[in-house]
Protein backbone atom coordinates (compact mmCIF):
# COMPACT_ATOMS: atom_id res chain seq x y z
CA UNK A 1 0.00 0.00 0.00
CA UNK A 2 1.52 3.43 -0.77
CA UNK A 3 1.09 6.64 0.83
CA UNK A 4 -1.39 7.62 -2.56
CA UNK A 5 -3.49 4.81 -0.60
CA UNK A 6 -3.24 5.97 3.04
CA UNK A 7 -4.11 9.56 1.92
CA UNK A 8 -7.24 8.55 -0.06
CA UNK A 9 -8.76 6.26 1.99
CA UNK A 10 -7.72 8.95 5.44
CA UNK A 11 -9.46 11.80 2.96
CA UNK A 12 -12.30 9.42 2.28
CA UNK A 13 -13.01 8.75 5.99
CA UNK A 14 -13.36 12.70 6.72
CA UNK A 15 -15.32 12.96 3.59
CA UNK A 16 -17.24 10.04 4.69
CA UNK A 17 -17.64 11.22 8.58
CA UNK A 18 -18.27 14.89 7.97
CA UNK A 19 -20.88 14.65 5.86
CA UNK A 20 -22.67 12.37 8.18
CA UNK A 21 -22.14 15.37 10.62
CA UNK A 22 -23.86 17.80 7.94
CA UNK A 23 -26.38 15.32 8.16
CA UNK A 24 -26.67 14.56 11.70
CA UNK A 25 -26.58 18.03 13.56
CA UNK A 26 -29.71 19.82 14.15
CA UNK A 27 -27.94 23.18 13.93
CA UNK A 28 -27.93 25.25 10.18
CA UNK A 29 -24.93 27.21 10.53
CA UNK A 30 -22.55 24.46 11.98
CA UNK A 31 -23.82 21.95 9.02
CA UNK A 32 -22.68 24.29 6.28
CA UNK A 33 -19.52 24.52 8.38
CA UNK A 34 -19.65 20.52 8.38
CA UNK A 35 -20.23 20.91 4.73
CA UNK A 36 -16.81 23.13 4.13
CA UNK A 37 -14.77 20.16 5.75
CA UNK A 38 -16.59 17.64 3.83
CA UNK A 39 -15.99 19.10 0.34
CA UNK A 40 -12.29 20.24 1.45
CA UNK A 41 -11.44 16.85 1.41
CA UNK A 42 -13.20 15.56 -1.63
CA UNK A 43 -10.83 18.42 -2.92
CA UNK A 44 -7.95 16.85 -1.03
CA UNK A 45 -8.63 13.59 -2.90
CA UNK A 46 -8.44 15.08 -6.37
CA UNK A 47 -5.31 16.54 -5.71
CA UNK A 48 -4.03 13.02 -4.55
CA UNK A 49 -5.46 11.84 -8.00
CA UNK A 50 -3.01 14.48 -9.77
CA UNK A 51 -6.36 16.64 -10.86
CA UNK A 52 -5.47 19.98 -9.81
CA UNK A 53 -7.58 21.85 -11.54
CA UNK A 54 -10.76 19.72 -10.51
CA UNK A 55 -9.51 20.54 -6.66
CA UNK A 56 -9.11 24.61 -7.43
CA UNK A 57 -12.90 24.45 -9.22
CA UNK A 58 -14.16 22.05 -6.19
CA UNK A 59 -12.18 24.78 -3.26
CA UNK A 60 -13.51 27.94 -5.35
CA UNK A 61 -17.13 27.22 -6.71
CA UNK A 62 -18.22 24.44 -3.81
CA UNK A 63 -15.79 25.73 -0.79
CA UNK A 64 -16.12 29.33 -1.63
CA UNK A 65 -19.39 29.97 -3.31
CA UNK A 66 -21.80 27.56 -2.65
CA UNK A 67 -21.67 27.13 1.25
CA UNK A 68 -21.20 30.96 1.55
CA UNK A 69 -24.36 31.18 -0.67
CA UNK A 70 -26.05 28.79 1.93
CA UNK A 71 -24.81 31.11 4.72
CA UNK A 72 -26.31 34.11 3.55
CA UNK A 73 -29.56 32.72 2.82
CA UNK A 74 -29.47 31.60 6.29
CA UNK A 75 -28.79 35.16 7.23
CA UNK A 76 -30.75 37.13 5.20
CA UNK A 77 -34.12 35.22 5.88
CA UNK A 78 -33.47 35.39 9.10
CA UNK A 79 -34.39 31.36 9.64
CA UNK A 80 -33.87 29.44 13.09
CA UNK A 81 -30.17 28.86 13.44
CA UNK A 82 -30.45 26.48 16.77
CA UNK A 83 -32.03 23.36 16.99
CA UNK A 84 -35.90 23.20 15.99
CA UNK A 85 -37.82 21.75 18.18
CA UNK A 86 -40.94 20.72 15.72
CA UNK A 87 -38.53 18.12 14.02
CA UNK A 88 -39.91 15.42 16.26
CA UNK A 89 -40.67 12.65 13.62
CA UNK A 90 -39.43 9.19 13.95
CA UNK A 91 -36.09 8.69 12.35
CA UNK A 92 -36.91 4.53 10.92
CA UNK A 93 -38.96 6.31 8.40
CA UNK A 94 -36.02 8.32 6.68
CA UNK A 95 -33.54 5.27 7.44
CA UNK A 96 -35.83 3.10 5.27
CA UNK A 97 -35.92 5.62 2.21
CA UNK A 98 -32.70 6.32 2.27
CA UNK A 99 -31.50 2.48 2.86
CA UNK A 100 -34.08 1.32 0.10
CA UNK A 101 -32.40 4.13 -2.38
CA UNK A 102 -29.06 3.19 -1.48
CA UNK A 103 -29.47 -0.58 -1.89
CA UNK A 104 -31.43 0.55 -5.30
CA UNK A 105 -28.40 2.35 -6.75
CA UNK A 106 -25.79 -0.38 -5.63
CA UNK A 107 -27.80 -2.96 -7.41
CA UNK A 108 -28.29 -0.29 -10.61
CA UNK A 109 -24.50 0.04 -10.51
CA UNK A 110 -23.65 -3.46 -10.16
CA UNK A 111 -26.08 -4.32 -13.17
CA UNK A 112 -24.31 -1.28 -15.22
CA UNK A 113 -20.78 -3.12 -14.76
CA UNK A 114 -21.45 -6.15 -13.98
CA UNK A 115 -17.99 -6.34 -12.35
CA UNK A 116 -15.89 -5.79 -15.47
CA UNK A 117 -12.93 -3.55 -15.82
CA UNK A 118 -13.66 0.14 -17.42
CA UNK A 119 -10.93 1.03 -19.39
CA UNK A 120 -9.50 4.38 -17.96
CA UNK A 121 -10.22 7.34 -20.42
CA UNK A 122 -7.41 9.70 -22.09
CA UNK A 123 -5.65 12.24 -19.57
CA UNK A 124 -7.33 15.53 -19.92
CA UNK A 125 -5.99 18.54 -19.62
CA UNK A 126 -7.37 22.28 -18.97
CA UNK A 127 -7.46 23.37 -22.70
CA UNK A 128 -9.47 20.33 -23.37
CA UNK A 129 -11.86 21.10 -20.74
CA UNK A 130 -12.32 24.98 -21.60
CA UNK A 131 -13.04 23.76 -25.01
CA UNK A 132 -15.60 21.23 -24.02
CA UNK A 133 -16.89 23.95 -21.07
CA UNK A 134 -17.44 26.77 -23.90
CA UNK A 135 -18.03 24.85 -26.92
CA UNK A 136 -20.91 22.50 -25.58
CA UNK A 137 -21.94 23.60 -22.16
CA UNK A 138 -22.32 27.15 -22.36
CA UNK A 139 -26.18 27.05 -22.28
CA UNK A 140 -25.99 25.30 -19.28
CA UNK A 141 -23.58 26.94 -17.42
CA UNK A 142 -25.07 30.57 -17.68
CA UNK A 143 -28.76 28.89 -17.18
CA UNK A 144 -27.49 28.29 -13.45
CA UNK A 145 -25.39 31.21 -13.12
CA UNK A 146 -29.57 32.84 -13.42
CA UNK A 147 -31.04 30.14 -11.21
CA UNK A 148 -28.32 31.37 -8.52
CA UNK A 149 -29.46 34.77 -9.46
CA UNK A 150 -33.01 34.23 -8.94
CA UNK A 151 -32.21 32.28 -5.72
CA UNK A 152 -29.98 35.05 -4.34
CA UNK A 153 -32.36 37.68 -5.56
CA UNK A 154 -35.56 35.93 -4.00
CA UNK A 155 -33.57 35.42 -0.38
CA UNK A 156 -33.38 38.92 -0.66
CA UNK A 157 -37.01 39.42 -1.51
CA UNK A 158 -38.26 37.26 1.41
CA UNK A 159 -36.00 38.54 4.08
CA UNK A 160 -37.21 42.15 3.55
CA UNK A 161 -39.95 43.09 6.04
CA UNK A 162 -43.64 43.55 5.56
CA UNK A 163 -44.96 46.93 5.21
CA UNK A 164 -48.11 47.22 6.94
Amino acid sequence: MTSADLLLIALGAVAVGAAFRVVRTPHLVRAGLWLVVTLGAVAGLYLVLAAELVAWVQVLLYVGAVVVLLLFAVMLTRAPIGASTDLDRPGWSGALVGGGAGLGLGALFVDGYRWTRVPAPVPGTAERLGVELFQHWVLPFEVLSILLLAALVGAIVVSRPVAR
